[in-house]
């Protein structure tokens, strides 16, 4: 398949570098359009008020890659418009968006992730989307942005069985998608990831997470503080927090066009 991939984390993050190298090898053609800085959080916000600056550039991936100067919305969007080789209908297949640092599991999590953003883009245009995202804990995560994204040890072992794991499954979900279905698929996996690793099928936990911000400090600034949230999903059916804890990888299909059913 023809394969835009984008993610939240940039165009340095060693995660979408892995994924693109499984992408390749498992034999799909890609196409990498990514944010020049961390955009994290920033839901499917589009950078209406500045212009957008775009660029190709060797990123040692291997495939035509270029960065963007905005939102992962902001990446897609001019990259099926403008960037791709121009193709009937469209340029690609589908969009691949992540790997993640952090996993994208939950309502709270799901609406506000940049990495589901950049999938939902796709979407917007008539193409399945998937979004993946690697669930760490919180040492690896600060070990992570204190060593500027250095992937060794055990966590490399995992985040290439993930994004095997990947490689594998966006051709065979996209594929099963119908264009202009407004489906987008979410995709969570465990930390460790190996590839005996088992797929389950879940939906978002209905988590409450209130409170994010520290109190004013003295200079009038809020200060963003990470929590989980609190949990309040019935037992059944099973959620994506919950296959994560039992060590699965998380697979939620978040179709838009049930938004409007009563």
């Amino acid at each position: 398949m023809r394969l835009l991939v984008t993610n939240d984390d940039g165009i340095e993050s060693s995660f979408l570098h892995l994924l693109v190298r499984a992408l390749a090898d498992a034999g799909q053609e890609v196409f990498v359009v990514a944010p020049r800085h961390e955009q994290s959080w920033v839901g499917a916000g589009k950078s209406r008020a500045r212009p957008v600056h775009s660029e190709r550039t060797d990123a040692g991936l291997g495939c035509p890659t270029w960065i963007v100067d905005g939102t992962p919305s902001d990446c897609v969007n001019i990259a099926v418009a403008h960037l791709l080789p121009e193709a009937t209908p469209l340029p690609v297949e589908g969009v691949v968006s992540g790997i993640n640092v952090g996993l994208n599991a939950s309502l709270g999590f799901v609406l506000a992730s940049g990495t589901l953003a950049g999938a939902w883009e796709g979407a917007l245009h008539g193409l399945p989307g998937i979004a993946f995202s690697q669930d760490v804990t919180d040492e690896v995560y600060e070990r992570l942005k204190a060593s500027g994204g250095t992937v060794d040890g055990p966590l490399r072992a995992t985040l290439e069985a993930s994004a095997r794991h990947a490689a594998r499954l966006a051709p065979q979900l996209l594929a099963a998608t119908a264009p202009s279905a407004f489906v987008v698929h979410n995709v969570n996996f465990p930390l460790p990831c190996t590839a005996e690793t088992p797929l389950r099928r879940t939906v978002p936990a209905r988590l409450l997470v209130p409170g994010l911000f520290s109190p004013q400090a003295d200079d009038g600034t809020h200060r963003l503080i990470f929590k989980v949230g609190e949990d309040l999903s019935p037992p059944e059916p099973l959620t994506d927090r919950a296959a994560l804890a039992a060590g699965w990888i998380s697979h939620t299909i978040l179709d838009y066009t049930k938004l409007g059913q009563f």
